[in-house]
């Protein structure tokens, strides 16, 4: 009888087996356990680093946007604190200039006092004294003297105050330029994003640049160069107000003393003078007249020609009205009134031909009255020559250079 053969090997019972299925089935529920936990916290970390990176990258936009904005204010007032710089250095560059002609003009002043000395040391014999016209004249060549030196002391202060002011706006331009070219990089940073071809990894990106500056040191180097702008601009202004002041004491002065030397010399001019100047009034006053009378006559012709072109117009009218077809040829109120008209502008004709007449009458015999005038001025110009020496030479500080012809024969000199 045949007999089942016998594997050889380890034999296992039922009981093992049944724990064996269950081993790996806990063992299973405790990986898909673990792999559970790791999926979740997966999850988690992911919408954790998700929700930080967004709100890092909504932070860093912000904090750009507000740097930018920050920048762009200080970039604003350096704006304009480098128009004001420009302003006021415009400002004292006239001021300097007019100082500097103020100065110019004294030479001219001084040339005329010494030149009226040198004429008055012509006189002879008795008439030699030290009378109050050359103690005037002295004082006069004392009080130029006086405020060539205060000019010429603000013209050096001004060209002093516009070499700090072109250093202050040096200062602000190149912090300007720091700021623009700041501006366009944040602008940049600002508008990148995962997106843009241009990024990538870079070494060390957040080591610390060499020359970095706080942000205090670097919101009061602006402001120290804003304040030291606004100092200087307001130096600056200290020092127009006071060169202008200068000027015009310097010239009020000169104009005093120009005065006082004046009155004196025109003590010397006897009563022939008061009739000259009284002809010259009258000689202006005639001229004033002559052509007031011009003016007049103008209008006059002018109204006339306007009288004449609207009687032409009342006569075309009353000629084309006499054509009138049939019972339509009535004497209506427009042919009463053309007919008035027509009277009305030929009396109005008559009349400004008459006062035309007249106006030109009275202005031949202003024309007459001026060369008579005229005439008797030359007589009094020749009487008044010899006192009239030292004046005329004054009469260089009221007339231009350019403009200025002696009327009298003195001594050859420069025109500056």
């Amino acid at each position: 009888m045949a007999t089942l053969s016998v594997k050889p090997g380890q034999r296992f019972s039922v009981p093992d087996w049944h724990t064996n299925s269950r081993f790996i089935s806990a063992d299973a529920e405790r990986q898909r356990s673990a792999s559970h936990q790791v999926r979740q916290e997966a999850r988690a970390l992911r919408n954790e680093t998700n929700n930080q990176a967004k709100w890092d990258e909504h932070d860093t936009r912000t904090r750009l946007s507000e740097r930018i904005s920050s920048v762009n204010r200080w970039k604003e007032t350096l704006d304009k604190c480098i128009a004001d710089v420009d302003a006021e250095m415009e400002a004292l560059g006239k001021v300097k200039e007019e100082a500097e002609r103020a100065l110019q003009a004294k030479n001219l002043a001084l040339d005329v006092s010494i030149e009226c000395l040198t004429l008055r040391e012509s006189r002879r014999a008795i008439d030699v004294v030290q009378d109050p016209v050359e103690e005037e004249l002295h004082k006069e060549v004392k009080v130029i003297e006086k405020a060539k030196r205060d000019l010429q002391h603000k013209v050096h202060e001004a060209f002093d105050q516009l070499c700090h002011l072109q250093e202050a706006r040096q200062q602000l331009s190149l912090d300007h330029r720091c700021k623009t070219e700041t501006l366009e990089i944040d602008r940049g940073c600002l508008s990148l994003d995962v997106n843009c071809p241009n990024i990538s990894f870079k070494v060390n990106p957040t080591r610390i640049p060499v020359g970095s500056t706080t942000l205090d040191e670097w919101e009061q180097n602006s402001r120290s160069n804003k304040e030291h702008a606004e100092a200087e601009m307001k130096a600056s202004t200290g020092l127009r107000e006071a060169t202008m002041l200068t000027i015009a004491q310097t010239n009020n002065e000169l104009e005093a003393q120009r005065v006082a030397t004046e009155f004196a010399l025109r003590k010397r001019i006897r009563d022939m003078e008061r009739a000259y100047d009284e002809l010259q009034w009258q000689e202006q006053n005639t001229l004033e007249e002559i052509a007031e009378v011009e003016e007049d006559i103008r209008c006059l012709e002018e109204d006339l020609r306007r009288k004449m072109q609207d009687l032409k117009v009342a006569h075309t009218r009353l000629e084309t009205r006499t054509y009138r077809p049939g019972m339509d040829l009535c004497r209506d109120q427009v042919q009463y009134g053309l007919t008035d008209e027509v009277h009305q502008l030929e009396g109005s004709i008559r009349a400004l031909r008459l006062k035309l007449a007249e106006a030109q009458d009275a202005w031949n015999a202003l024309h007459r009255q001026l060369h008579r005038i005229q005439t008797d001025i030359g007589y009094k110009v020749n009487s008044l020559s010899l006192d009239k020496k030292c004046m005329d030479c004054r009469r260089k500080l009221l007339v231009p250079a350019e403009k200025y012809t002696p009327e009298f024969d003195t001594f050859n000199r420069t025109t500056n």
